[in-house]
């Protein structure tokens, strides 16, 4: 796993049309916004596994 550190407002690219963007962190919690093609499927976790489990 590549783990990287980022402060708020700052980005990284996964690829050259993936975009990752922390927007805040508060606490406990990160916000962050994807921008990515509309063909890639993004998912949180527990959505990710709910899914695959149906399958």
């Amino acid at each position: 796993m590549l783990v990287l550190s980022r402060k708020a407002e700052e980005s990284m690219f996964i690829g050259d049309d993936i975009k990752i963007t922390v927007l805040d962190i508060r606490g406990g919690q990160v916000r962050i916004g994807i921008t990515a093609p509309q063909e890639v499927k993004i998912h949180r976790e527990e959505v990710y596994d709910r899914i695959v489990k149906e399958d």
